[in-house]
Order: C-alpha cells, then sequence, then structure tokens
C-alpha cells in the first residue's frame, strides 16, 4: 500500500519537474526574445524596456510559485528515498543544486530586481542592474540544467 502511494508520488514529482522545465525554458527562450522584441512583430515600438523589463518580471514572478513547488517535492522525495536507501551521490548532489538555485531566484533575485524596478527606470539602467540581472539568469541556468539532470535521473531509475 505505501509503496503504491510512494509510486503516485513519484509520477507527480515527474511531472511536476517537467512542467517547470517546460515552463521556465519557455519563458526564457520563447517569452522573453518576443517581450523585449515586441517592436519588430508589432512595428514600432510601444513599450520602453523598463515597460518590457516590468511584464518579464511578471512572468517571472509567477513562475516563482512552481519553482518553489519544485523544490518542496524534490527535497521532501530525496528525503524520502535517502530514508529508503535509495538515493545516490547524484541524485542527493541534482537535488541540492535544484533546491540551492532555485530558492537562490525566487528568495533573492526576484526581490532584488522588483526592489530596484520599484526606485524607477534609472535604477535599472546601471551596472548593479545589469550585474544582479545576469547572475539571475545564470542563476536560472544552472536551476534549469539541474532540473533536467534530476528528471533524468529519476526517468531512469522509474524506467528500469
Amino acid at each position: 500500500m505505501l509503496k503504491q502511494y510512494f509510486r503516485m508520488f513519484t509520477m507527480i514529482f515527474v511531472i511536476v519537474l517537467g512542467m517547470t522545465l517546460g515552463a521556465g525554458l519557455f519563458a526564457g527562450v520563447v517569452v522573453a526574445p518576443t517581450i523585449f522584441h515586441s517592436e519588430a512583430l508589432l512595428g514600432s515600438a510601444l513599450l520602453t524596456r523598463f515597460q518590457e523589463g516590468l511584464l518579464m518580471t511578471q512572468i517571472f514572478e509567477r513562475l516563482a510559485y512552481l519553482v518553489n513547488f519544485l523544490v518542496i517535492i524534490a527535497v521532501l522525495y530525496e528525503v524520502i528515498k535517502f530514508k529508503a536507501f535509495e538515493n545516490t551521490r547524484w541524485t542527493m548532489l541534482f537535488t541540492f543544486l535544484v533546491a540551492a538555485s532555485g530558492l537562490l531566484f525566487t528568495s533573492y533575485y526576484i526581490p532584488q530586481i522588483l526592489e530596484m524596478q520599484a526606485l524607477g527606470e534609472a535604477a535599472t539602467i546601471g551596472e548593479a542592474f545589469e550585474n544582479v540581472h545576469k547572475g539571475s539568469e545564470l542563476n536560472f541556468k544552472l536551476f534549469a540544467f539541474s532540473t533536467l539532470g534530476l528528471l533524468i535521473l529519476t526517468l531512469r531509475k522509474v524506467l528500469r
């Protein structure tokens, strides 16, 4: 009976891993270039770069709920696997990377960018904002890579 529940939890975990990875990649690969190059689609610039940034921040702020949900499920899943002596070093590493980079994204980078945007357009033009933005991009790439690695390892184990 307990094994059946864990199997269901594993299915949910795999789905959430895939959803989060897909949503993050879609936001970064499709949505961001569309928003930041809207003048190419519309023929003229309707929004300033600052306004486009506000839109993207809203998208990533909403994505943060899914990221936090994944972090909770990933840690819980790994703890259960650890207690059953069924985890590996690699799954522990990727779970740590997913949790660390996910929480860094949702608890540091998004609030930092929101704070800078609240100060106005001038606060988003300088080197400080550029550094925070670049850091968030690198961190999210690490998050996506770690999520993919954890998804592959989990699927490999499930499909045996």
